[in-house]
């Protein structure tokens, strides 16, 4: 059976993190389903629900209102470590996100771990912020950069690029097909929009369209990457 847990803070408090452990001690996947609810499936032994709660900290980006659609994204990932913003305060929710920023970002919220090697990309300096990122994201198949030995790193990644990266990095099979008219069969991203769109990732732009070449926003990406870890 499906077992659902509402959890409500006290005033002042949000949920840090919420584990369900069965009999044995071994954590059992956990879907948040927003509002505060919870599922999970009941297995065939006691269980133990933990919740820890933090206290809510104002959000330091002055461009960030609690009312914008990407509040709670940016919120989580400034906690994580993922993102520090673009200084003097601000997240910048608009600018153009860059290829080089949504590898960095994948690769901080997997804990930043040490590439085995260096990245060979020409456009890649070694001293850059995202060069141990992109070497990290080489290794474990998240992208094999633009071509002729380059990664772009300064182009706007597109909503096919992000959602390809984050299914590469996160995803599993998925197990319907997208119904989308621009999203050709043959396509890199077909089966990265299908599961994206599977799990709560991001939809279409419109009910028959994914618009896969347009641009994406640091706001947008922060919000797939929140969603993808959701649902983890």
């Amino acid at each position: 059976d499906t077992v659902t847990i509402t959890v409500k803070p006290d005033s002042g408090y949000e949920l840090d993190t919420l584990t369900v452990k069965d009999a044995s001690g071994s954590k059992i996947k956990v879907k948040d389903k927003g509002n505060g609810k919870f599922t999970f499936t009941m297995p065939a032994s006691k269980v133990t629900v933990s919740a820890e709660f933090a206290e809510i900290k104002a959000m330091d980006f002055v461009d960030v209102p609690s009312s914008a659609y990407y509040y709670d994204a940016v919120k989580w990932a400034a906690k994580k470590g993922i993102t520090g913003g673009i200084g003097s305060g601000l997240f910048g929710p608009d600018q153009p996100c860059t290829r080089a920023h949504i590898v960095t970002f994948l690769w901080r919220a997997a804990g930043s771990p040490e590439p085995k090697s260096t990245v060979s990309f020409a456009d890649v300096p070694a001293g850059s912020y995202y060069a141990k990122a992109v070497a990290w994201a080489v290794e474990n198949g998240i992208t094999l950069g633009t071509g002729d030995g380059t990664f772009s790193p300064n182009a706007t990644c597109t909503r096919a690029q992000s959602v390809t990266f984050l299914y590469r990095a996160l995803g599993t099979a998925p197990t319907t097909a997208n119904g989308f008219t621009d999203v050709a069969a043959n396509a890199f991203y077909t089966d990265a929009v299908a599961w994206a769109v599977e799990n709560g990732v991001t939809n279409g732009t419109t009910d028959s369209t994914f618009s896969p070449d347009n641009g994406c926003t640091r706001a947008q990406i922060v919000t797939f990457l929140f969603r993808a870890y959701q649902g983890k």
